[in-house]
């Protein structure tokens, strides 16, 4: 997804999108209700040990991650049985990924092998991790998930553009679900990127239709509600569905790109990556499970998640409500 217009779409009342299972793998945050802070700092995922097991072989550490993530979303959905096996609408079931390093460290180590060895030196195991799609590719091929199958690597907005391709992908009834995964690898290609060191973090959310969901008795954690990615901070707001009737009760940003938003200024603030590092590819997806979490508690008002800002070349706004 790329451009600086302003795009703004609310979502039909017959194809209204919810939230039905969030899954993380994200070290010293254990549920997704820690996310509201303060962060208890320790639990949650351990990479050394939550990473290893047969059926990650082979596969790069972001997809690693992001296969832990998508485990724990659709186990919180429903949509497995007790062997772990998709219970869901293979055929019709997306995954939308949102990752800016991703994969960097197998391309970077391919280029490296090539420019010692020639293209020879290429391991046919090794070679698959250097598609872009990767990723998105593995969590399908672990599920047998057949539907739209799509990686975001969008810069700041990129976590919130995956959630809103994927309810895109619902509404025009191109998919009956989706799996949406935020994911960035900690290594050293990715610090190198970043400029700072990186976090290892994946986190995954299911998006269905809330009346499907309602048919098989799932429970919805939040509706998305609108959707806008604009030039700027306040062309986003602005265009996000935000109105007097439609209160905002905490606003998900990060703080430097906060002073646009004079007509939030009253409402509580939490920024995640003051708390957590640098999320890059996974801050809108991880925003959308701190959304959840303070819609499903006694707090009051709609969340509002918004990335980018002055110092980047777009903004978006996702409205998330009961």
């Amino acid at each position: 997804m790329s451009g600086t217009s302003t795009a703004r779409m609310s979502i039909p009342s017959v194809r209204e999108v919810v939230v039905t299972g969030i899954g993380l793998a994200l070290p010293g945050v254990a549920t997704y209700g820690d996310l509201l802070g303060p962060l208890p700092g320790e639990g949650g995922f351990d990479p050394a040990t939550g990473l290893r097991g047969r059926e990650l072989r082979h596969k790069n550490r972001a997809s690693r991650l992001a296969l832990r993530a998508a485990e724990s979303a659709l186990h919180d959905a429903g949509l497995t049985d007790a062997n772990a096996t998709f219970t869901g609408v293979a055929d019709a079931t997306a995954v939308v990924v949102s990752t800016n390093v991703g994969n960097a460290d197998s391309v970077c180590e391919a280029t490296d092998i090539i420019a010692r060895e020639g293209v020879r030196g290429l391991s046919p195991l090794g070679l698959p991790q250097t598609s872009s799609n990767v990723v998105a590719g593995w969590v399908a091929i672990r599920y047998g998930l057949r539907g739209p199958n799509l990686t975001v690597c969008n810069g700041v907005t990129s976590g919130l553009d995956a959630l809103a391709w994927a309810r895109n992908l619902i509404v025009a009834g191109r998919a009956e679900a989706a799996v949406v995964v935020g994911v960035e690898p900690a290594n050293e290609v990715a610090t190198r990127l970043l400029g700072e060191q990186s976090t290892d973090a994946a986190v995954a959310i299911v998006l269905e239709p809330a009346d499907a969901a309602a048919s098989r008795g799932a429970r919805p954690r939040a509706t998305i509600a609108g959707y806008a990615r604009a030039r700027d901070l306040a062309a986003a707001l602005a265009s996000s569905g935000v109105t007097e009737e439609r209160p905002v009760g905490l606003w998900l940003v990060k703080e430097a790109d906060a002073g646009a938003g004079q007509l939030l200024a009253a409402t509580r603030r939490i920024d995640l990556e003051a708390q957590l590092g640098p999320l890059s590819g996974v801050l809108g997806v991880l925003q959308c499970a701190a959304a959840a979490a303070h819609l499903e508690s006694d707090a009051t008002g709609n969340v509002l998640a918004t990335a980018g800002g002055p110092r980047h070349d777009a903004a978006a706004a996702l409205l998330l409500t009961p």
